[in-house]
């Protein structure tokens, strides 16, 4: 990663030059290996009191040989940027594991993982640039909605305490080298808010800024987030933080994604990304859409005008990527929207004045 004051020169280059590919799933990955409690713990963690099984991110430290196979699988397939295995690793998410302690080296180790089979990749094809993502979920908990329907006024968390969360984890992706920060999975736009504050937060300490995608979930069909807002409002409310991409991933398979994801590609003054599901969960929680289709749909994004950066989300594997990877190849970027000089605001729905 570059000492400069900016690093997002080289991975704006690639998104500049053609469609890039992010990797894909992967929890649905690591569940298909079928490992066992003992694959979740290593000796400092061999007297610990919780099960451990299911918390994926621990394997970065307890199985980094798994972890890294598949990052450099996605790499093999054509991915340019993979994501750390990061999704839960916010003191807040491992809570419920009784792992908060360990959260710095969780998330320092997890960029140390992904940077590795980067830099495989790279000896394996001279000349070629692989870059890094940390991944920042969503946590387990809203701001802005009461988990409990009896108490409407009740939050299970605060902002300060998701934005300490957030810094903390971002923090210790920097220091394992990650090349730029991914704010993703976004159900609440407030936990991004507070995502988006802890980052400047830390660029401001370090003196250098990071590049910063953010993706955002659509829910269901009604095309707004979780917390209510549509793809306009969510924007607005988003880019004052002026990020490297903003784009839409998972819940929702790419066929259903498509006319959010067109509404936002005619907004974005930033590059776009979208990394659907494999399509819808079928009724055993799997995802059924082949590597065909989703490279037929995704190819049909491209070829609209809509994407700078492709790849997949739950269900997807290398090779959906491979196949997504060659549907849109040679296929022209999108150009990011002239900054607008209209003022936009939101609150579940847009308001714009000229």
């Amino acid at each position: 990663m570059a000492d400069s004051a900016d690093t997002s020169a080289a991975p704006a280059a690639l998104l500049h030059d053609r469609i890039a590919l992010l990797d894909g799933a992967m929890g649905t990955i690591v569940q298909a290996r079928q490992l066992t409690e003992a694959d979740f713990r290593n000796p400092a963690l061999a007297e610990h009191k919780h099960d451990l099984k299911g918390n994926n991110d621990l394997l970065c430290l307890t199985r980094p040989d798994v972890i890294e196979d598949i990052h450099f699988a996605y790499f093999e397939a054509g991915a340019d940027i993979a994501t750390t295995n990061t999704f839960s690793s916010t003191t807040i998410a491992q809570a419920d594991y009784q792992l908060e302690a360990i959260v710095p080296e969780l998330n320092r180790a997890a960029a140390e993982v992904a940077g590795r089979a980067a830099r495989r990749a790279e000896a394996a094809n001279p000349g070629r640039r692989c870059f890094v993502a940390g991944g920042i979920g969503p946590t387990n908990r809203t701001a802005s909605m009461s988990p409990d329907v009896n108490r409407p006024d009740y939050r299970a968390v605060t902002f300060d305490q998701l934005a300490a969360a957030y810094r903390d984890q971002a923090a210790a992706l920097v220091a394992g080298g990650v090349d730029l920060l991914l704010v993703e999975t976004i159900l609440d736009t407030l936990n991004a808010k507070a995502a988006i504050y802890a980052l400047e937060d830390l660029f401001d300490e370090l003196g250098r800024r990071l590049p910063v995608m953010i993706s955002v979930t659509i829910t269901d069909a009604s095309g707004r987030t979780l917390s209510g807002q549509t793809i306009a409002a969510f924007y607005n409310s988003i880019r004052h933080a002026q990020p490297f991409s903003v784009g839409i991933n998972c819940a929702l398979g790419g066929r259903q994604m498509r006319p959010y994801l067109e509404e936002l590609a005619e907004l974005a003054e930033c590059f776009v990304s979208c990394h659907p599901n494999a399509g819808l969960p079928n009724a055993f929680g799997g995802y059924d859409e082949t590597p065909a289709d989703m490279a037929a749909i995704l190819g049909e994004f491209a070829n609209s005008g809509f994407v700078n950066l492709v790849g997949g989300c739950c269900g997807s594997t290398p090779d959906h990527i491979r196949a997504i990877a060659a549907a849109v190849k040679d296929r022209a970027p999108r150009t990011p929207r002239p900054a607008a000089t209209s003022l936009r605001l939101s609150g579940l729905e847009p308001l714009v004045i000229a």
